[in-house]
């Protein structure tokens, strides 16, 4: 069975708490009193019974069994339907898990029909239970409540994701290969969370503008507008973190380029050292080959070779070898060959 709560409140206090739904909807008729329906995944055949009793919109009704939804706030003539996206924040695998929850409120009823853990309406109805006064005032305070817990858990968020960018800034200057990528994660996570986040305020200015036209309670009010200043500054954290996440993701393709210049200088310089090297070498060989060819010729010792019986052949040899070296050196050192 997908109902995990169901209680009928009578002037702010739990009065009954039926175990069926058919029992809910007698007891509320028969109280006046408002039924709070719990219900977790429920199948289509749940949705459409509590839809029937509480004459809820079938595009509503449609949209709740097949759930995701975007958030909205949408309103059936006096049935109020909407729908968030809580979140929260999981330590260990230092991931943002959304959720989705979808509130009917209307004449002496709320329906709350969670698709995920998150948020805790237990929670909500302890605090509820905690405070008749506020209870006593209706559907609209539940609704009140449930923005409130929504909004109090994307706080712990926040912080995860701020202290994510700090571990991401640190990374960036520690030539870790792997930070692009938890960049461009992080960036879908800031994204989904603006995407949950950027509706509550233009929803909570309908709810504002409603005010007056259904009555809603001084002190109820004050309340709604609390909830929206912290919804305000919810919404510019994820925003900043966004721009955080596009700085960090220019600094790292800065410091990439950077490195890929830096490297490739290294390797202009070495090939440049050894394009030197290479001259050097080959200088040294041209002038050593000039007195080798030489004596290379003269020393075939043929019958016919010429200057083979000159007195002075041999130290004319030896003039000419040192004189081509001498010429070559001073070719090579001219073109800083040498």
């Amino acid at each position: 069975m997908a109902v995990v709560d169901n209680v009928i409140y009578v002037n702010g206090s739990r009065a009954a708490s039926p175990a069926s739904l058919e029992e809910t909807f007698d007891l509320r008729d028969e109280t006046g009193g408002m039924a709070w329906v719990g219900l977790y995944r429920p199948a289509p055949e749940e949705v459409h019974a509590v839809a029937q009793e509480f004459h809820l919109h079938p595009l509503a009704e449609e949209d709740t069994y097949k759930a995701h939804q975007r958030p909205k706030l949408e309103r059936y003539g006096h049935t109020l339907f909407v729908v968030l996206h809580p979140a929260r924040y999981m330590d260990v695998a230092e991931k943002v898990e959304f959720g989705e929850l979808h509130v009917f409120i209307g004449p002496g009823f709320v329906v709350t029909v969670r698709h995920a853990e998150s948020p805790n309406l237990a929670q909500v109805r302890r605090r509820m239970e905690g405070a008749p006064d506020t209870l006593r005032l209706g559907p609209e305070a539940v609704l009140y409540a449930i923005f409130d817990q929504v909004v109090d858990e994307y706080a712990p968020v926040v912080a995860g994701l701020e202290n994510d960018i700090d571990e991401i800034e640190d990374q960036l200057f520690e030539r870790d290969q792997s930070v692009s990528r938890r960049i461009y994660e992080l960036t879908r996570e800031v994204i989904a969370f603006q995407r949950a986040t950027h509706p509550l305020v233009q929803m909570l200015k309908h709810l504002e503008q409603g005010f007056d036209i259904f009555g809603v309670d001084v002190e109820l009010r004050h309340k709604l507008r609390d909830v929206y200043d912290h919804t305000l500054r919810i919404v510019e954290r994820a925003d900043s973190f966004r721009a955080l996440l596009q700085n960090a993701l220019t600094v790292n393709s800065t410091l990439v380029a950077q490195r890929q210049n830096d490297e490739m200088r290294r390797l202009t310089e070495a090939s440049y050292q050894q394009s030197e090297e290479v001259k050097r070498i080959s200088s040294w060989a041209a002038i050593l080959f000039a007195p080798t060819l030489v004596g290379t010729i003269y020393g075939m010792n043929f019958h016919n070779m010429p200057e083979l019986g000159w007195y002075y052949g041999y130290p004319a040899a030896l003039v000419a070898m040192v004189i081509m070296g001498v010429v070559l050196w001073v070719v090579f050192k001219r073109h800083h060959w040498l």
